[in-house]
């Protein structure tokens, strides 16, 4: 490749021409014509566009010194000069005086002369990287920056070296292909645009380097190679560097490796490898159809089903019952092929050998292979769970006691059902009221009747005043309120009582109210009764405000009337609804806030007070509300229904339940909150008492958590009635029950 650098310097050194461009160099074999054509003096001849370019127009000048070495190789440069010399001699004047110039312009060239004179001196004896590609002097400066321009650079003289006019079109250029043989070895140079058509040996060279050879033709890839390495032993040693140290001493990196490697084989870590199993890796595909086989691992694979066995009737010798009669025959016949129960007749032949080819084997087979591709299978997920698994994990009772568990006391002495029952606030007396029209009070310890009072009718309702300075019960009887002072327990609060209802002045104008307030008559006073609280209809319900000055009742009318609040300090009485929502059936104060809730037979309605608006709809989803009871911390409340639900409301979760028990089997009478414990309890129809511990946690984020703990039983169903009121110890986990039998019960 030198050679061919040192022939491209000289062809560079012979055509640079002065103002104007060279002539492409042509063989001296050429045909007349051409050669008139170069001798044309005109600079605007050019040979024909569109000749084969060497490379596209982003090379460098490294990338272009080597297709201007593919211009003249070493072994063509006697050639070139001669044709050198046979074109200075053919009139180009200009040629020669710029090479006879060249030692005068300041960059000698003395390898160039050579080439020209004594072609057979040593062209490799000076060769400078800085004087290659010497006809275009542009250096780095690509050039596609000379597009725009008529010249393509400068030779060593700074003339400009101009681009050859091409004027030809596609039909030229085919035209040219066509005629001149050499078409296909001619080639562009980029850094003059002029067209070089490549010798015998640079095709040669190319043709070499594109099949991956040598591009030396003498170069041996396959002499004998010298075996320098060799066995004999030699005077001097190829290295005479000492020994390592480890090269004669044990290596104790590699003594601790070992040694845990070791370790690790004892203690079982490291395992020896398994031979691989030799056995075949094919399989039948329906042979094996267990969990284990190799389908089965697979997750959704559905076993193909099994063609039934073949019974007798299939037998080539059946036994006689099996074979069909004419009539069964001609039956069978006439039936539709969906309905035969065999979709063939049974036959009976004397041997095997006579039994012929089954008519109809490819018609059932080619059905076998649509039932198995065609029909839909589906896999039915068979839930293994333990019913264990379903209870839902409650804490045990034991860990939430203290709580009712056994009937410690039994209070006789009603003639009647038991409807109602209180418990004074300090949780030492007792009053009951009943069918057989009298109210009793008890000492709860001891289960002793202190006092009886006779009411003249059937006692409704009673509830004892929750504020403990006053001694005050309110009773329920036909349409009145009666509020009663037992004269029980401290003297100072009976006598507080009195003076509380004495001191009240009426004022000089009634107003007109909804209810009659009367004081009692000298009679009644010796009886307890302290006034009356007379109303147009019959009262259903009494219940007192925490603080003990404002009581509610429930009238059985329909209308707006339904519910009136009293106030007993100023005896005043309201209705505070316009409307009415259907029939009331129980009302509760709210422990802590104004609010009054109110239940209808089929929602439970939460109301304002200080608003007089409506705040919340609990729908309980039951046929028929028969009890209510709020929780002391206001937040949650129950209701009972006369379809066998308990139903507990969670005021700040929704308006839907939060949870609904279904632990009776007949009618809820009654529901009631401790006031203490995290306890609740149910009375039903069924003489049973349910007790349930329902926690309510201060987390906002934690449900409530809701456990039935006992079934406390006693009473005696009477009249298809059981228990007809529940109510807690205020102070202690006791729970006192009424029933239709008669008795009151204390269970501890």
């Amino acid at each position: 490749m030198a050679g061919a650098r040192g022939a491209g310097r000289a062809a560079a050194t012979r055509s640079r021409p002065g103002k104007r461009p060279a002539e492409p160099e042509r063989e001296p074999e050429q045909e007349p014509e051409q050669e008139q054509e170069q001798e044309e003096p005109s600079p605007l001849c050019s040979p024909a566009p569109g000749r084969i370019h060497t490379s596209d127009s982003g090379l460098s000048d490294s990338e272009e010194s080597v297709f201007s070495g593919l211009e003249d190789s070493g072994s063509d440069s006697s050639e070139d000069d001669s044709e050198d010399g046979a074109h200075s001699d053919g009139g180009h004047g200009g040629t020669r005086k710029t090479t006879e110039k060249q030692p005068q312009a300041g960059t000698p060239s003395p390898r160039t002369e050579a080439v020209v004179s004594t072609p057979a001196e040593d062209e490799y004896a000076e060769d400078s990287s800085d004087e290659e590609d010497i006809r275009n002097t542009v250096g780095n400066v690509p050039l596609e920056w000379y597009a725009d321009f008529p010249h393509v650079g400068y030779d060593l003289d700074g003339r400009r070296i101009y681009k050859p006019l091409r004027t030809r079109d596609e039909l030229d250029q085919f035209l040219d292909k066509m005629d001149d043989p050499d078409y296909w070895r001619t080639v562009q140079d980029r850094g003059t645009g002029r067209d070089v058509r490549l010798t015998d040996e640079q095709v040669a060279l190319v043709q070499r380097l594109q099949r991956g050879q040598f591009g030396d033709v003498g170069f041996d890839p396959y002499e004998p190679a010298v075996d320098f390495f060799s066995g004999d032993t030699m005077i001097h040693p190829v290295t005479n560097r000492p020994a390592d140290k480890r090269s004669f001493i044990p290596s104790l990196v590699e003594k601790e490796k070992v040694s845990r490697m070791v370790h690790a084989i004892k203690m079982g870590w490291i395992q020896p490898r398994r031979p691989r199993d030799q056995a075949p890796s094919y399989y039948d595909l329906w042979a094996q159809e267990d969990p284990n086989a190799v389908l089965g691992r697979h997750k959704m694979h559905v076993p193909a089903p099994k063609l039934a066995l073949p019974g007798h009737a299939e037998s080539y010798n059946p036994p006689p019952e099996y074979l069909p009669s004419e009539e069964e025959r001609l039956a069978w016949e006439q039936q539709e092929p969906g309905e035969r129960k065999l979709n063939f007749l049974p036959q009976k032949f004397p041997s095997l050998r006579a039994v012929p080819a089954y008519s109809r084997f490819i018609q059932e087979r080619f059905e076998r292979c649509l039932d198995l591709y065609l029909c839909p299978r589906q896999r039915k997920m068979r839930v293994n769970v333990d019913p264990e698994d379903l209870i839902p994990k409650l804490p045990r009772p034991r860990d939430l006691q203290p709580f009712p568990t056994c009937q410690a006391l039994v209070y006789r002495g009603h003639g009647d059902l038991v409807r109602c029952l209180s418990v004074s606030p300090g949780g030492q007396w007792l009053a009951s009221g009943s069918d057989d029209s009298s109210v009793r009070l008890w000492e709860v310890s001891t289960a002793r009747c202190m006092k009886t009072v006779p009411v003249g009718a059937v006692v409704k309702s009673v509830a004892w005043n929750p504020n403990p300075a006053v001694c005050l019960v309110a009773v329920a009887v036909e349409d009145a309120v009666l509020l009663l002072n037992p004269a029980l327990g401290d003297r100072l609060a009976v006598g507080g009582t009195d003076q509380l209802l004495s001191a009240f002045s009426p004022p000089e104008e009634p107003a007109l109210q909804p209810a009659q307030w009367l004081e009692a008559t000298d009679e009644e006073r010796q009886r307890g009764l302290r006034l009356r609280i007379c109303h147009s209809k019959p009262v259903t319900q009494v219940v007192w405000h925490g603080r003990g000055d404002y009581l509610a009742v429930v009238l059985a009318t329909p209308g707006h009337t339904q519910v009136l609040i009293h106030q007993l300090s100023r005896r005043r009485s309201q209705s505070p609804f316009r409307r009415s929502h259907g029939q009331v059936q129980r009302v509760a104060f709210h422990p802590s806030r104004p609010f009054l809730l109110v239940a209808s037979q089929r929602s439970v309605r939460l109301y304002h007070l200080l608003r007089q608006e409506l705040t919340k709809k609990l729908m309980p989803n039951c046929k028929w509300v028969s009890s209510l009871a709020v929780h002391p911390a206001g937040d949650n409340i129950i209701c009972g229904s006369y379809d066998s639900k308990l139903v507990w409301f969670d005021l700040d979760l929704s308006t839907r339940p939060y949870k609904v028990l279904r632990h009776h089997k007949k009618a809820l009478r009654a529901v009631a909150f401790h006031p203490r414990y995290p306890l609740f309890a149910s009375g039903s129809d069924d003489a049973s008492v349910i007790v349930c511990h329902g926690m309510v946690y201060n987390d906002l984020l934690q449900n409530p958590l809701l456990v039935p703990v006992k079934v406390l039983k006693g009473h005696v169903l009477t009249r298809g009635l059981g228990v007809l009121d529940v109510a807690f110890h205020p102070t202690q986990p006791w729970l006192f029950s009424s029933g239709a039998d008669g008795t009151l019960r204390l269970f501890t």
